[in-house]
């Protein structure tokens, strides 16, 4: 997916820009979502004909209409926008833009408009349901009631197991391999960021994980790997992250549990169960790999149900 390279007006220093974010250890992923907010950037100044010198606070508040706008140009070639962005879209958007006008003042290069200057949008904060902890039992138990191939089931389950008994993302689960699971339950894990970070299991997660290691008949490093086709069980092959998470909308519509479901779900049950339980949220955000503690303390948030028994309990009027 090539990226628009025929704007007239260019940002100045972007590629020592993206170089430097490469130096920094961000993803290639993360780095051309950069390189994708600067290039938006670039249609707009050429679009309405402004030079990057000339783009004040004015221009910054035309600069969000247009990424509102339904008819504004992609910074893919030959593509036009079907819907507006969401606010939190835009707010990244607007970060990078901010970052990036940081970085030309560590560079001692003139900046036409100030990065504390360019105001994020409103958002409008929404937590996210968890499903009942019941329910993402069930949901966890149910490859081996669904599946009709006896060791995909036990796969499925155990992928399933790690992501609730260890809160990782469902890239995390994907890139395991077997030689990071020491004999302790613990596993050594390389996150978001290429951070690195160590995850638990539970001892129920550690039985399941041991079952369907000492099942699988491969020399494959990968912790979790295709059991069927040609390729079943090499190196190469990896389980996908669209297959689990199309595996779990299937076992979630066949068990009719209503709260939207997926792998980010079972992660986000896993810090809103410890949070209830009274976990600190410091070692929340140490389990989660997230750099900030208030990252953790919006993504960790109280279920409907956990909010009315501590009203209940710690209301001073009774």
């Amino acid at each position: 997916m090539a990226l628009n390279t025929e704007n007239k007006i260019r940002l100045p220093e972007v590629d020592s820009f993206l170089l430097f974010l490469k130096t920094q250890n961000y993803s290639l992923e993360t780095v051309y979502n950069y390189e994708r907010d600067l290039k938006q950037l670039e249609m707009f100044l050429n679009e309405e004909n402004v030079s990057f010198e000339k783009f004040n606070k004015q221009q910054v508040l035309q600069y969000k209409a247009y990424l509102i706008s339904r008819d504004r140009k992609l910074p893919i070639k030959g593509t036009t926008a079907i819907q507006k962005l969401d606010p939190a879209s835009i707010n990244r958007n607007l970060s990078s833009i901010r970052n990036y006008l940081k970085y030309l003042i560590e560079m001692d290069q003139l900046i036409p408009v100030q990065p504390e200057s360019i105001k994020l949008v409103k958002t409008d904060k929404k937590h996210g349901q968890v499903a009942e902890l019941d329910e993402l039992i069930k949901l966890i138990e149910s490859p081996q009631k669904l599946e009709t191939d006896e060791l995909i089931g036990l796969r499925n389950r155990c992928m399933l197991e790690v992501l609730f008994s260890t809160g990782m993302r469902i890239s995390e689960l994907m890139s395991l391999n077997k030689s990071q699971l020491d004999n302790t339950g613990r596993l050594f894990i390389r996150g978001k960021g290429k951070k690195e970070r160590f995850v638990y299991l539970t001892p129920r997660a550690s039985h399941w994980l041991n079952l369907y290691l000492a099942k699988r008949d491969d020399t494959a490093p990968a912790m979790f790997v295709p059991l069927r086709g040609a390729n079943a069980g090499k190196s190469i092959r990896r389980i996908s992250t669209n297959y689990l998470q199309a595996k779990i909308k299937e076992y979630r519509e066949k068990l009719h549990i209503n709260v939207p479901t997926s792998a980010h779900s079972l992660r986000h049950g896993f810090a809103t169960y410890l949070a209830e339980n009274g976990a600190n949220p410091a070692a929340i955000q140490v389990l989660l790999g997230h750099e900030s503690l208030d990252t953790t303390t919006r993504y960790v948030h109280a279920s409907d149900k956990f909010a009315e028994e501590t009203h209940h309990k710690y209301h001073p009027v009774k």
